[in-house]
């Protein structure tokens, strides 16, 4: 197959998961071996076309955004919020940073992704059985008014919770929407503040990630993961907006069966041979 359809295969496969609560870096693992991505920029490349996502959510939040850049040395509650950001971001920046070889080298493999989706697909399902939230539609001033509401406690614990993400499979969206309902935060304004949270923490963990690995890099591979990266954002776009009404409708309960499954399947294969 040539390299180009595995890179629009697998930027397809990051915009739909990227914030989903089924974790990107877990299908893009087993996707990748499935294609046979060459390991010279594997995780790399998977790294880098999150920041397509990056750019989906600043566009889709982009009127709010502008808005809260034009207001934010008079407006002491968007200062707040995004020191509440910045609060969440922490945790999981500095312990990715210490450990980022470890994780490399000892967590990215399919069997340790598989167990990863089962044991948070029964998380999700144990949350929402234990801290049922009923659905709400809300307009999205609403939300992102509730969003502000998050205390700095929360935002921490928030951010704690993103801690887990680092392990492949778990999911970064899944584990911060979990995380904050867990602590009393409405279903959708967390969604919300766990969107703004991507922002500081794939477009740093992006940089991170080019810099590091810059030299092994050759033009061919930055073009490929530049169209990435741009597919990847286009199909992110939508996956914003279909979480968002989702979010307001339903629980994550199909999310956790649906993860429980995919780890079960990855198991299976591995046992066969397959993967």
């Amino acid at each position: 197959m040539p390299e180009i359809i595995k890179v629009l295969l697998l930027a397809v496969v990051e915009g739909i998961t990227e914030f989903l609560p089924i974790s990107s870096t877990g299908h893009l693992i087993v996707a990748s071996r499935f294609l046979e991505l060459p390991e010279r920029y594997r995780n790399t490349f998977g790294i880098f076309i999150q920041l397509g996502a990056v750019i989906a959510i600043i566009l889709f939040y982009r009127t709010e955004i502008w808005q809260q850049a034009r207001s934010i040395t008079s407006d002491k509650r968007t200062q707040q919020f995004w020191l509440k950001i910045v609060v969440a971001f922490l945790p999981a920046a500095a312990t990715g940073f210490l450990f980022s070889d470890l994780i490399d080298q000892y967590l990215f493999n399919p069997l340790n992704v598989a167990f990863a989706f089962i044991l948070g697909g029964v998380f999700f399902i144990v949350v929402e059985r234990w801290r049922p939230q009923a659905p709400a539609r809300r307009a999205r001033e609403e939300v992102l008014e509730l969003a502000k509401d998050i205390s700095f406690r929360q935002a921490l614990l928030i951010g704690i919770w993103q801690i887990a993400a680092l392990f492949p499979g778990m999911s970064r969206s899944g584990m911060t929407i979990m995380g904050g309902m867990i602590h009393g935060v409405a279903r959708d304004a967390v969604t919300m503040f766990t969107f703004y949270l991507s922002i500081p923490t794939l477009g740093i963990a992006t940089l991170y990630a080019l810099l590091r690995d810059l030299e092994r890099i050759s033009p061919d591979d930055l073009a490929y993961m530049l169209i990435g990266a741009v597919v990847a954002g286009i199909v992110a776009w939508f996956s914003i907006g279909w979480l968002l009404r989702y979010v307001s409708r339903n629980t994550f309960v199909p999310f956790g069966i649906y993860r429980i499954g995919f780890g079960t399947l990855i198991i299976l294969l591995i046992a066969g041979g397959i993967l």
